[in-house]
């Protein structure tokens, strides 16, 4: 087979995933590396009928926003899309990929724009996944993240967007997986950073006999962490030492909260954006201490607590029993229990008749996941004016999602998307967080 054609591309924009789009022949080319208004020679190497995946080979007049990767395993390691693009030019891209999906999506662009919310560009990633393999051609076990593209893990020593002391890890937890009796069946390991505590929750396929739990015990003490372990799903999981299950928490100092949580428990990969965004979010609500305040998709309380030290009362609703379960367990160690109301329910499935049946709010506050809040936003719009909360605040991790749900809001109830902005929670990846304000 012949090797595939090199063309010239004119780069025009980004797309979500951080590559670059062109156009050849009446095809949009994705190329992965490449940066808007730049000319590259590239190499097709995947086509479809209606685009042509291109690797990148050489820039030919690079853009004036490049810069030097400052991570030696961008490029082959798949943790992060954008570190060759300079960190002020990657938020201006997260922010345009917000305008866009508003006006495309949602048909309805926001009377402001907020200023994005932005921290470290290095070390702020407190929660990962690694993978975990062993590969007798590359030398034993490797560690990290996948490669780009492929299935494969990146043979990686260190890892920027980790703290430091976790990418210090990545070489000794090769070591030590190596010495357990079955390396091949430890397919990842958790990665958990508090304030006070860093966790590493082992997934192990095959039992661990005592002299593997001497070899955990070891270098936990070595290296100042605590190890979980899970043996089948994510409720399995358990703290080695049952003395360290509470070790895990985050700070929200602003609100004098320690939020604690469990290193299978889904919280932000970034406390530094996440103080900024609690912040702004009940800045943006503008909370009084009379006001009755839902918190939708609430979590273990993130934003709920928050509230709860400012608000009459806060009603926290999600449908993770395990989240409902520690977000009280947290109220009440806070001392803000009778302040707080939290439920468990699907907010896939809900409707007007059900939000009713809470009882009047004066706000609202929602952080879905990336499948955003669509049944909730058309209980929203099917309230009459008297029934609906005085502002929205919509926390989202999908900018797709995002203008659905304002477009439903907008077009269907008259609600007016009063601002948006982005949130740099993920330096260097592609992942576009934001932040939305509606009033009736």
């Amino acid at each position: 087979m012949s090797e595939p054609i090199l063309y010239p591309l004119d780069i025009e924009s980004l797309d979500l995933e951080g590559q670059g789009i062109a156009h050849h022949e009446g095809k949009v080319v994705f190329v992965a590396g490449a940066l808007p208004g730049e000319r590259v020679l590239a190499r097709v190497t995947r086509r479809k009928p209606s685009f042509d995946k291109a690797r990148l080979e050489q820039v030919l007049q690079p853009s004036a926003q490049r810069t030097t990767p400052l991570c030696p395993h961008f490029g082959v390691c798949g943790g992060c899309a954008m570190q060759h693009l300079e960190p002020a030019a990657q938020l201006a891209t997260k922010q345009r990929a917000l305008e866009d999906a508003l006006i495309h999506i949602g048909r309805l662009s926001p009377r402001q724009i907020l200023p994005a919310l932005q921290g470290p560009s290095w070390g702020y990633r407190h929660r990962a996944r690694l993978s975990v393999r062993l590969v007798h051609k590359k030398g034993g076990v490797l560690v990290g993240f996948r490669e780009r593209g492929r299935s494969y893990v990146a043979d990686i020593h260190e890892c920027r967007v980790l703290p430091p002391h976790v990418s210090a890890l990545l070489m000794p937890l090769r070591t030590l997986i190596a010495s357990l009796s079955h390396p091949d069946r430890i397919p990842q390991i958790e990665v958990a950073v508090g304030d006070q505590a860093t966790v590493l929750c082992l997934r192990h396929m095959e039992p661990l006999n005592e002299a593997d739990l001497d070899h955990l015990r070891r270098f936990g003490a070595d290296h100042h962490v605590i190890w979980w372990l899970q043996p089948k799903g994510p409720d399995t999981a358990h703290p080695l030492d049952p003395a360290q299950t509470d070790d895990l928490a985050y700070a929200l100092p602003a609100y004098g909260l320690r939020m604690h949580y469990r290193p299978m428990d889904f919280t932000q990969v970034n406390p530094y954006i996440n103080q900024a965004l609690v912040a702004r979010a009940l800045m943006l609500l503008d909370v009084q201490p009379t006001d009755r305040v839902a918190d939708l998709f609430c979590g273990l309380g993130n934003f709920s607590l928050p509230l709860a030290t400012q608000a009459r009362e806060v009603v926290g609703v999600e449908g993770s029993a395990t989240l409902v379960a520690r977000a009280r367990q947290d109220a009440a160690r806070q001392g803000l229990g009778e302040r707080t109301a939290f439920t468990e329910l699907n907010l896939f499935e809900v409707d007007a008749d059900w939000l009713r049946g809470l009882g009047h709010f004066d706000r609202m506050l929602i952080d879905p996941p990336r499948e955003g809040a669509l049944a909730v936003a058309q209980a929203l719009a099917a309230l009459a004016p008297q029934e609906r909360p005085r502002r929205v605040v919509y926390v989202s991790c999908n900018p797709a999602t995002l203008a659905r749900d304002a477009s439903t809001l907008h077009h269907e109830g008259g609600w007016t998307l009063k601002a948006a902005g982005a949130v740099n929670m993920f330096p260097h990846t592609a992942h576009v967080e934001s932040i939305a304000v509606f009033e009736p």
